[in-house]
């Protein structure tokens, strides 16, 4: 069919001109439905639009609602709202007759609008009456929470993505596209005698000798597996969409995947020190695969690292003299990061529970152990540090122990090549037992009586425990705990021992449930009774997966790039915002009288809210903030907004949070004219943010809860990264830091900045 022609005739894309509608149309593919098919599930993350072509198709009425199904006529989008918002599905989108449906990727799409301004201005009226309807329908604010509530991953990426770890000596590869592998191998014993491929695909297994095979000639043998007739996965290698590269360590400048440069190599090399087991490796995988795979083939650095890079600082410094910590990158940085992050999400969807509602720890334990504390969806602390070596007890690395010890050891004459071995390779499970570092072997040791396997599964498993009992400690709190990785997921008697002595946090197991094997369909498992106050999971880790997803959404960010350099014309201005106070109708009585009103003191740059003339006083448990103005209108709860040196004035830790995201914060004292309230929670550090309308976000190519990074114009240049995008009607291009950051940055109200690049896609 001609698709062409279809999106020529959609009256929402009329301001893009036929270059650009040619364009989508390569990227565009057609699904054909049947009668009673779900096109869009409730929950389902939405990465396209779609246009009906045929048939009849309709929304479900929204949950909880009633009321009639909205019909979807040919020629008209569904799907649109994610491309602004983020947000999954909130409603079945269904076929109720035989239909023919055109998808176009948001990020295609995003893309093309981001260039026409014409397109832009009419896909924002469009979406800004949406938005405004939603405000003003709590119904449909109700669906878009159970929407998040219920999340569902999208079908996945069509284009096949390579996935590449190297490691000193093997190569392993899965060629993924959506939630099918269509090939997966490895090289073992890469330059050693007897190097073998092990590849499985489309036809079935294939193994192949390689004699005393080096990286470049095993990962030479991989990829003509791939591409081999009878048991490949792809017909030519141009045909991969992409290689994603699992890459250790980022060092503090990557959160995100990225697409490899010379910049990017030339960092991997500089941070090489801090992993200089692992990074030369992923370094030379990459280098390998740009001269042996078609050019134009892109290379993504997908980063152990990267998740933790939400950490504040109390939680990755080390007691280290600051200039020697900064100078020489000596903090923690944290490991296993894309499986806790796959974890901790498969976790949320399963439970219905959306990232921000939940208080998690994530133990991936196998040959390689860690556990990590996850709020708000975030990182906030992990066991591994400066390198893999810190922390949890594992198959061979001792995890946590004296410095001192290693002080002593050299004292003693020990190298520190000699130590290093020590440490990493013939300590953990297989020095404590003197058996192994497996602990499928140390079970059956300890089950005829092995002292020594029992000795080292009773470490680990104390290990474990103390971690789970500080990082309850560190999030004031525990809503689940989950485990992975290959003991995580398999030992059983493991996760018994762990779960001992954790009922006092509400931790308990139903052993029944726990005991149960291992089903591969299923995404989760709960293994804690009905009714615990801890829910305790089972969640298998796919890493291949999160690193394939992450090297796709790295790409659609490097385009996105693009269209944010072309907008370096239209400079941002900056706002220095105050202190500040929110308060709800009920608040505002009780401080100021029954019955009474704000009263607007002048108005504020963004449309609608103004400052107004009452203050209160915030007095926490060491002292007192004065006078500090409420801004209007009233909220549906209250929130206060303070700076970092009134934390400690005041004798609270506020977490730096969105506003509006106030759950689990501290609470303090607001005295007013009439009264006082004890507020339990509610005061935040505001994360420095951008405030932009529809319109203006689909030109810069962003939508809601993007965090990008930010260049400030002025006599010296300066970064600012972590900066939240919020999309509203009513906003006007602003982006807002508080006084502290503004007095540190010598920035004044009325300067200006532009966006540099996108670092987190919202979620």
């Amino acid at each position: 069919m001609d698709v062409f022609a279809v999106l020529r005739s959609t009256v929402a894309l009329a301001g893009l001109d036929d270059h650009a509608l040619g364009r989508l149309a390569e990227q565009a593919w057609v699904e054909d439905y049947s009668a009673g098919q779900r096109i869009l599930a409730l929950g389902q993350e939405v990465e396209q639009v779609g246009v009906v072509v045929s048939g009849e198709v309709e929304v479900a009425a929204l949950p909880g609602r009633g009321g009639d199904a909205v019909p979807v006529p040919p020629g008209q989008l569904f799907g649109e709202i994610s491309l602004l918002t983020g947000e999954p599905a909130i409603a079945d989108v269904v076929a109720r007759s035989s239909s023919r449906v055109v998808h176009v990727p948001h990020a295609a799409l995003a893309e093309e609008i981001a260039r026409a301004p014409l397109a832009a201005r009419e896909l924002a009226k469009l979406l800004t009456e949406r938005l405004v309807r939603r405000g003003d329908d709590p119904d449909e604010q109700a669906a878009v929470d159970e929407a998040r509530r219920t999340l569902v991953p999208a079908e996945g990426h069509r284009e096949p993505v390579l996935v590449l770890n190297l490691g000193s000596s093997s190569i392993k590869y899965a060629l993924i596209a959506g939630r099918n592998r269509l090939a997966r191998g490895a090289v073992d014993r890469v330059g050693q005698p007897g190097a073998r491929l092990s590849h499985r695909g489309s036809g079935g297994k294939l193994v192949r000798e390689i004699p005393d095979a080096d990286h470049e000639a095993g990962l030479r043998a991989a990829l003509e597996a791939l591409v081999d007739p009878d048991h490949g996965g792809v017909e030519r290698l141009d045909r991969i969409a992409a290689v994603g590269h699992r890459v250790v360590h980022g060092g503090a400048r990557f959160s995100e995947a990225v697409v490899v440069d010379d910049s990017v190599s030339d960092e991997l090399r500089r941070v090489s020190a801090l992993a200089p087991l692992h990074n030369p490796i992923n370094l030379l995988g990459i280098e390998l695969c740009q001269q042996l795979l078609p050019a134009g083939v892109p290379q993504v650095a997908v980063f152990d690292t990267a998740f933790h890079t939400t950490m504040p600082e109390h939680a990755f410094r080390y007691a280290l003299p600051r200039e020697l910590a900064d100078e020489r990158d000596l903090r923690r940085f944290g490991f296993h990061g894309t499986s806790h992050k796959y974890v901790a999400r498969t976790a949320c969807a399963h439970l219905g529970r959306p990232p921000a509602s939940l208080k998690m720890i994530t133990c991936h334990l196998g040959s390689g152990a860690s556990i990590t504390a996850v709020e708000h969806g975030r990182s906030v602390d992990t066991s591994m540090g400066l390198t893999p070596l810190e922390g949890l007890v594992m198959g061979t690395r001792a995890g946590d122990l004296d410095p001192g010890l290693i002080l002593h050891l050299a004292r003693e004459g020990m190298k520190t090549e000699e130590i290093d071995e020590l440490l990493n390779e013939r300590s953990g499970l297989a020095g404590l037992s003197g058996i192994s570092g497996d602990m499928r072997e140390l079970e059956q040791a300890a089950d005829r009586g092995d002292a020594g396997a029992l000795l080292a599964i009773q470490v680990f498993c104390y290990r474990v425990r103390k971690y789970v009992g500080a990082y309850t400690a560190v999030m004031d709190g525990l809503d689940t705990l989950v485990f992975t990785g290959g003991i995580g997921e398999h030992a059983a008697g493991v996760r018994s021992r762990i779960c001992q002595g954790l009922s006092c946090f509400g931790v308990r197991l139903d052993q029944e449930r726990n005991a149960r094997g291992v089903d591969p369909a299923d995404r989760a498992r709960v293994i804690s009774p009905d009714g615990a106050p801890v829910t305790v999971l089972v969640v298998p880790t796919d890493e291949e997966g999160t690193i394939a997803g992450a090297t796709l959404r790295a790409i659609q960010r490097d385009r996105a790039a693009d269209v944010l350099q072309a907008r370096r014309d239209r400079p941002i201005r900056i706002g220095v915002s105050a202190h500040h106070v929110h308060l709800c109708q009920e608040h505002v009585e009780i401080l100021f009288g029954e019955g009474h009103q704000l009263t607007p003191l002048k108005e504020l740059s963004m449309a609608g809210q103004f400052a107004c003339e009452e203050t209160v006083d915030l007095i926490g448990p060491k002292g007192r903030v004065e006078r500090v103005r409420i801004l209007g209108p009233v909220r549906s709860r209250t929130q206060v907004e303070i700076a970092r040196t009134e934390e400690f004035q005041l004798g609270i830790d506020a977490p730096i949070r969105a506003s509006g995201d106030v759950e689990g914060t501290p609470g303090l004292t607001l005295v007013g004219a009439a009264g006082e309230l004890a507020l339990e929670e509610g005061v935040i550090c505001a994360l420095r943010h951008i405030h932009i309308s529809p319109e203006n976000a689909l030109a810069f190519g962003l939508r809601d809860r993007d965090i990008v990074r930010v260049e400030v114009e002025g006599e010296r240049s300066l970064i600012f990264g972590d900066v939240l995008v919020r999309v509203h009607p009513l906003f006007t291009l602003e982006m807002h830091i508080d006084t502290d950051e503004a007095n540190a940055a010598e920035i004044d109200t009325g300067m200006t900045c532009t966006i540099d690049s996108i670092q987190h896609r919202g979620e």
